[in-house]
């Protein structure tokens, strides 16, 4: 049995504490966007996806630094990843708003100071909305307008916009703007 993992016995090492140091950090984030969450006040939901994108990230990290462990050719790797990168590409051109808004989602979370529950008025001069936010998701608001319609907002043009925040829908305290 030594026979066969002598040889690996310095990557086996490597690859140990790289994936312990890849779970403490994946744990120590997951405490830290959390922690976010409860002091701004997020939903749960909101809060498990910044941390579900964050483990996402890890685990490409992950990936690379195992690759490098165990001296992986990168030309090979290379010539695998661009054609699938090429693949993923063209399919992705089309939806390329799809990636915007989550990044969007992303910059939402951690940025803008409103929240569930929140009225607010988008400054659009095309599509006017003054609405309570209901849900925030990753690609979209969920709003109810003043006439009881639910609006659907992508969160990459919330990011483009101007939007004018007046307070919570159990407590109006005036306005402010963002």
């Amino acid at each position: 049995m030594n026979i066969l993992f002598d040889p690996y016995k310095n990557q086996l090492l490597y690859t140990a504490i790289a994936v312990a140091l890849l779970l403490l950090l994946k744990y120590l984030l997951s405490k830290i966007i959390r922690k976010v969450g409860v002091i701004s006040n997020y939903n749960d939901a909101r809060t498990s996806l910044i941390v579900r994108y964050a483990n996402i990230a890890i685990f490409f990290i992950g990936i690379a630094a195992i690759s490098i462990i165990w001296n992986v050719d990168f030309e090979d790797l290379g010539l695998i990843l661009s054609s699938i990168f090429a693949v993923i590409g063209v399919a992705l051109f089309a939806q390329w708003s799809i990636l915007s808004n989550i990044t969007a989602g992303v910059i939402l979370f951690f940025t803008f100071p409103f929240k569930i529950g929140d009225k607010i008025e988008i400054l659009d001069k095309d599509f006017p909305v003054r609405a309570t936010i209901e849900d925030i998701k990753a690609f979209h608001l969920l709003l109810r307008t003043e006439e009881d319609e639910l609006v659907t907002y992508p969160n990459n043009l919330l990011l483009q916009k101007g939007v004018k925040v007046y307070g919570s829908s159990a407590e109006d305290d005036g306005s402010r703007s963002l």
